[in-house]
């Protein structure tokens, strides 16, 4: 929903300027990712692969064996196209992974009843979970690391060309990155409620103007002048306490 024009808006800080820069490289992992994403985990929620999402990797994936195609008629340029698939190849696969995936979402939002959490990513492959890890270490690590080991097997194989491997490469890495924002975002969600509770005494004390020097310290805020007035103190303290935690009105 859009701010009105006499709405008063915050000035942008560092932390939310982090979590929109988050947000963007989630959703171009997203873009790149999805073709895997609907083999490694295909019974991902009907929610988790947005609609702008799914606009980009349709893109994505119709553009780029045009343009592998296009840079094999540079002059000068020679690429090697060993191997049985190529990018179209997988592109192939994909509009129609997405064709059967599509009528699967498609069930689950008229049946809503189907489905518990529409953001759940999905279960992962079974022969993952014979692997001594714990749900988001093969999330991040154990997945891409298998993306990335099949594509240079089939590659060395001379199964896939060089287009389709350089693509599947890039993706597990994409596929991590992507891993570890969703569990960072999490993780930050906790850890700034554990942060204000700590922070509460603290404030506390900072209103009472009986704070010492140490508690300041491990907070990072200066002493106020011992002189100021109670209204201003409490003022002041009431929008450090803000910036801890900027979701609770204080």
């Amino acid at each position: 929903m859009m701010p009105s024009q006499n709405q008063q808006q915050s000035p942008m800080n560092i932390e939310n300027f982090q979590t929109m820069m988050m947000n963007l490289v989630y959703l171009f992992t997203s873009v790149v990712t999805w073709p895997i994403e609907m083999v490694l985990r295909p019974q991902y929620g009907s929610e988790y692969f947005s609609p702008v999402t799914q606009f980009g990797t349709a893109v994505m994936m119709l553009f780029l064996p045009l343009f592998t195609a296009l840079s094999g008629m540079i002059p000068y340029m020679h690429f090697r196209t060993l191997g049985l698939f190529g990018i179209a190849s997988l592109s192939k696969l994909f509009f129609l992974g997405s064709l059967v995936h599509g009528f699967r979402v498609w069930r689950r939002m008229l049946h809503m009843e189907k489905e518990d959490n529409s953001y759940f990513p999905g279960e992962p492959l079974f022969f993952f979970r014979w692997l001594p890890f714990s749900w988001w270490v093969t999330r991040i690590v154990i997945e891409p690391a298998f993306v990335f080991i099949v594509a240079l097997t089939l590659a060395n194989l001379f199964i896939l060309q060089p287009s389709a491997t350089n693509y599947l490469m890039f993706a597990a890495i994409a596929l991590a990155m992507k891993s570890y924002v969703e569990w960072f975002l999490q993780w930050q969600m906790i850890r700034h409620l554990m942060n204000a509770r700590y922070m509460g005494p603290i404030m506390a004390k900072l209103v009472n103007n009986t704070a010492t020097e140490s508690d300041l310290a491990k907070a990072h805020l200066a002493s106020f002048p011992k002189n100021l007035p109670d209204d201003i103190r409490q003022s002041a303290a009431r929008h450090v306490a803000r910036a801890f935690n900027p979701e609770k009105e204080i």
